[in-house]
């Protein structure tokens, strides 16, 4: 190998074939101290981390008290029984609830608490349906539809379910005739006229020990085309189908003295909807 070492110098270092040596920061070094670190990088290290924890403690102080507007802002889901809003009304009539609200959900509120009225055993009564027709339908329809009424409510259908001409049942029997509303729905709405079904189930038969027709539950749908009329909502028309209907529960029925007990115990409620 040649003694010339390429770096300027014509001298041995460390003797001939040597590797040479460079020692660090040698005032002796021809090519002066060695440089350190490059600045920038060490620069955007210390820019990344900052940033970083500048970012966690934002999220960390984030408010929680801020309310959550996407979900107070939902409407109420459809298969909600619940009162959404309007309170129920405090004014009855005859025993009919009335003063409803001049808006949708007071005419579901009305049309829910009429067919509980009109499914009770008060309409196999001739002065208790009048009454309870005149605090339900419209005016025009009241008068229109008491004739129809009487004549469907005849002598032999009272006597199929166990019933006397006047309504009555036989004594030790409870005649029972409940409607039970399960949910509400506006299939339109106007400030002036609403049509608004009712899901509900039922309970009607004869509870007694002879009694040759058992209380049973039923279920419909009950459909009301319904005005403001005044200062509330009143039927002017209505018409009912079955079901829908779930599939019975594996609960044993109660017995005849049990049915009568809770009919005159449980008392029925006035629904808002």
């Amino acid at each position: 190998m040649s003694n010339d070492d390429h770096y300027g110098g014509g001298g041995e270092v460390g003797g001939t074939g040597q590797t040479r040596t460079r020692l660090p920061d040698s005032p002796s070094d021809p090519h002066g101290p060695r440089r350190g670190p490059r600045p920038t990088r060490s620069l955007i290290t210390v820019v990344g981390v900052v940033v970083l924890l500048v970012a966690a403690i934002a999220f960390a102080n984030r408010s929680t008290d801020t309310p959550d507007t996407t979900t107070a802002d939902k409407a109420p889901d459809t298969t909600s029984t619940a009162a959404t809003g309007t309170p129920p009304v405090t004014t009855k009539s005859a025993g009919i609830p009335k003063g409803f609200a001049h808006d949708d959900q007071g005419a579901q509120s009305a049309a829910a608490n009429y067919a509980t009225v009109l499914g009770s055993d008060g309409m196999f009564k001739r002065d208790a349906r009048h009454a309870i027709t005149d605090g339900v339908y419209s005016p025009e329809a009241s008068a229109r539809l008491k004739g129809p009424q009487d004549t469907a409510y005849s002598s032999a259908l009272l006597a199929r379910l166990g019933l006397d001409a006047n309504g009555n049942p036989p004594p030790g029997n409870t005649f029972i005739s409940r409607t039970v509303p399960v949910g509400t729905r506006v299939d339109s709405y106007t400030p002036t006229a609403a049509k608004i079904s009712v899901w509900a189930t039922g309970l009607i038969g004869m509870s007694g020990e002879k009694s040759v027709d058992p209380v049973r539950t039923t279920w419909k749908t009950w459909t009301f085309e319904l005005t403001w009329s005044g200062d509330d909502w009143k039927v002017t028309a209505e018409s009912q189908q079955d079901g829908p209907a779930p599939v019975p529960g594996d609960v044993a029925a109660s017995s005849a003295d049990d049915i009568s007990k809770a009919t005159k115990e449980f008392g029925g409620f006035t629904y808002a909807r």
